[in-house]
């Protein structure tokens, strides 16, 4: 049976004498109302019979006119149709009784559905409908419950089945839309698929379970960035705005260093030998710690003192430092150094005050001596580097008590931070009320004042105190004629062993003693005179510094 040619229906054979049931056994009546006999030449259509058994073939048409032509005469010139079956069923009701049947009953004893073929079942056959004169019939088409036997009719429309899709224009009429829909829906899950195959893949990367993989543990991440005022990160934190970074570079020679902003008119505060190398016509660069950089000129320096002051013009938003005092300060405290070691700038390091009132002098590179700083300093065990020289040296409340001056290195003595030796913990800085008051003077007058005794010390002298040498440097009396040394009674040869208590052990040192005071200061002095003890009362004068 060709199942892709339903045109073409197959007839079924049955015995000879057996009749389809509700059919009558004559095969010859002829058809109610029409005068065309049922059967006709070979040509028409014949029933045929051969050893007891015969086989129906479908009635094929015969050309106008023809002879033995069933309906040659029935209708006009031109048409044609089909022969009437052998056997026709009741007469059909008119037209006004309601619509003609879907299809005519079967006169060719066709077996009804249910009877076995040759391999299964067969359908009833529908056959095509006589074409009325007036035109085609176009019959209603049976519905489930106008056909409870639910035959089977090939030309009928198919009626859509609630419980399948049948393929129909979606509901909103676009033939394209549901595969529209299906494309969407394909490419979300395929999107969705990746995206979970990524995160799997992902995961099982990460946690590989074979053992061979390590993942370390690790602290979530602290979204709190405040932290405790007296630690070093609240310290440095509030100090690092006021903090700047110089670049010195003038007549042949360069170099950096730190410095700390003192007020909103732009003057900052360093160390005399990091500014020293501008000269009369150097430049001097000023860098903030948010890289904003301006030019700068030297307000005032002193060697003596080694501190230094220059000035920004023309920048809003200063942050002044806070200064502390440095007699406060007690050895244990804690402390931070801010500073550029080797150009790195707003380096944070952090200590202890390791000493007070440590004697040193440094630079001394002129060979005459004028370059020689005496610094009363403080000790810290904080990482001081060459680039740290003049920044800050900060107590727990970010309040500044020194200016980070001078490094111990272990290959060269003391020295000042141009040496190029590492930090080896031992780093000293200026007391802040002795940089206040020498800050002042240099923004004031652009010059810093020495307080002096009036005196010439000898500096080749090994024993223990600072000598008051033979002669002055100009060859004359070595104690200045009307100074504070002469009004207090010092000689020639004296030897002084203590300044207010505190033990002198050379002419450095007793140097380093007075310059930590101020001019007009009252002091009292020990010393020894022809092998004697003996205590002293002067007040300190000033000389101009260089």
């Amino acid at each position: 049976m060709d199942e892709g040619k339903p045109a073409k229906a197959n007839w079924w054979s049955r015995p000879s004498g057996e009749s389809a049931p509700g059919q009558e056994a004559s095969a010859s009546a002829p058809a109610p109302g029409e005068g065309v006999p049922a059967v006709s030449s070979p040509g028409a259509g014949a029933v045929t019979g051969t050893g007891g058994d015969f086989e129906l073939e479908r009635p094929r048409a015969a050309p106008r006119g023809a002879e033995g032509s069933a309906d040659g005469d029935a209708h006009d010139e031109g048409d044609f149709e089909l022969p009437l079956p052998l056997a026709v069923p009741d007469p059909v009701a008119s037209a006004e009784a309601g619509p003609p049947p879907l299809q005519d009953p079967d006169p060719h004893s066709t077996p009804p559905y249910g009877h076995p073929g040759p391999w299964a079942s067969a359908p009833p056959v529908q056959h095509p409908a006589v074409t009325p004169a007036h035109g085609t019939a176009v019959p209603e088409p049976l519905t489930p419950a106008d056909d409870p036997w639910r035959r089977y009719d090939p030309w009928a429309p198919v009626a859509s089945s609630p419980l399948q899709q049948t393929g129909a224009v979606p509901a909103d009429g676009r033939p394209g839309a549901r595969r529209r829909r299906l494309v969407v829906g394909a490419l979300v899950l395929a999107l969705l698929s990746g995206g979970i195959g990524g995160a799997v893949g992902s995961y099982l990367e990460r946690h590989d379970g074979d053992g061979d993989r390590v993942q370390l543990s690790q602290a979530a991440k602290d979204e709190s960035v405040g932290r405790a005022p007296d630690s070093v990160a609240g310290i440095a934190a509030r100090a690092l705005p006021s903090v700047v970074t110089l670049h010195v570079r003038g007549g042949g020679a360069e170099g950096t260093g730190t410095g700390f902003v003192l007020d909103g008119r732009g003057h900052i505060l360093t160390n005399n030998h990091v500014v020293e190398p501008a000269g009369a016509d150097g430049k001097v660069t000023v860098t903030f710690s948010g890289g904003e950089t301006a030019q700068a000129e030297v307000v005032g320096r002193d060697g003596g003192y080694d501190l230094a002051v220059v000035r920004v013009s023309g920048v809003d938003g200063l942050r002044p430092v806070v200064l502390g005092n440095s007699d406060n300060v007690a050895v244990g405290d804690p402390v931070v150094a801010i500073g550029a070691p080797f150009d790195l700038a707003n380096t944070v390091t952090s200590g202890i005050i390791s000493a007070k009132e440590r004697p040193i002098t440094a630079g001394g590179e002129s060979g005459d001596g004028s370059d020689v700083s005496y610094v009363d300093a403080l000790q810290t065990d904080a990482s001081i580097n060459p680039g740290n020289s003049g920044g800050p040296l900060l107590d727990a409340a970010a309040r500044v008590v020194g200016i980070n001056s001078a490094i111990r290195s272990a290959d060269s003595g003391s020295g000042l931070d141009g040496t190029q030796a590492g930090s080896i913990g031992l780093g000293f800085a200026i007391p802040i009320n002795q940089g206040k008051r020498v800050a002042e003077e240099l923004i004031n007058t652009g010059r810093a004042t020495h307080p002096v005794i009036g005196v010439t010390l000898d500096m080749d002298y090994t024993g223990d105190g600072a000598r008051v040498g033979t002669q002055g440097n100009d060859g004359g009396s070595p104690v200045t004629k009307g100074g504070p040394g002469d009004r207090a009674g010092l000689q020639a040869g004296d030897i002084i062993t203590g300044v207010d208590g505190r033990r002198v052990h050379s002419g450095e040192e007793l140097i380093v003693r007075i310059r930590a005071h101020r001019p007009g200061d009252r002091l009292e002095l020990s010393l020894l005179r022809g092998g004697g003890q003996r205590t002293i009362s002067l007040v300190l004068g000033s000389s101009g510094g260089d």
